[in-house]
């Protein structure tokens, strides 16, 4: 059994992506996973995928931008399981993150507005949930799911950026406050990760080389890389680790600007 074992876990948007595949890596290291998702059909086809490999799920349709959703999610939780250890937040209004996410000279404030009210309220509205149930179990693990655009800008979706960078502070602030309890927040600030909703824009064409030089790894990121880091700061082996950022971004925000051009011009490229 891997380093979740008896772990109780909430992995949110959960039904395709990054969530899925965190979902399944959790139960494949012992967890019970309630995957949730406002898409409850997809949520149930994770669930589905998990048990049908031997793990423990069940599935729960939510919405992020709903209070009384999220506050019925964790008491779903807590009858299926019993209590919360883990609180994956990974559940973010991305379909705001498209072509209405305009620079900010003409920006749309219903958009920005809508923005924060799902993803960072909401973030905050979840961990505020799951807090009562995890500290009588002795403590527990909140894993937030930001973005590298939360540390630095780029030329689109300022909005998306922005509530990421929100997300990133109020990791710290909830490590603070909830430290006393044994209740660790921590983010994941991801660079490029093919999804369904990236293989077709940012990891296509021309765009994906240009991302890809812009990579150390010379890779660009998968979901299992998320998964991965998730379960991490969701186990004991980072016991000593809170109100961290932790970018699994293949080094793409760790070096000068002009990196990627001097590599190819020493390479001869």
């Amino acid at each position: 059994m891997g380093g979740l074992a008896g772990r109780l876990a909430v992995v949110t948007g959960a039904g395709s992506g990054i969530g899925a595949v965190a979902a399944a890596h959790f139960a494949a290291e012992g967890a019970s996973v309630v995957v949730a998702d406002l898409n409850v059909d997809a949520a149930e086809a994770v669930a589905d995928g998990i048990r049908a490999g031997g793990g423990i799920a069940v599935a729960v349709g939510f919405d992020l931008g709903d209070v009384d959703s999220i506050a019925v999610l964790m008491e779903s939780a807590v009858r299926a399981f019993g209590g919360i250890d883990v609180l994956l937040n990974n559940a973010a209004a991305t379909h705001l993150a498209g072509e209405r996410d305009v620079p900010i000279a003409l920006a749309d404030h219903d958009l920005w507005n809508e923005s924060f009210r799902v993803n960072v309220t909401g973030t905050m509205s979840c961990i505020k949930a799951a807090v009562p149930y995890m500290a009588p179990r002795g403590g527990g693990s909140i894993v937030n799911v930001a973005s590298g655009a939360g540390l630095a800008g780029d030329i689109g979706h300022p909005a998306y950026g922005a509530s990421k960078a929100a997300i990133i502070r109020m990791t710290t602030y909830a490590a603070i406050e909830f430290g006393p309890k044994q209740i660790r927040c921590n983010a994941i600030a991801p660079g490029l990760i093919v999804t369904p909703a990236t293989e077709d824009t940012w990891a296509a064409g021309p765009m994906r080389d240009i991302m890809v030089r812009q990579h150390l790894t010379r890779r660009l990121g998968t979901p299992s890389d998320i998964a991965s880091a998730a379960a991490f700061l969701a186990s004991d082996e980072s016991s000593f680790i809170t109100g961290q950022v932790l970018c699994v971004d293949g080094g793409l925000l760790s070096h000068m600007p002009y990196v990627a051009d001097l590599m190819d011009l020493m390479a001869g490229n």
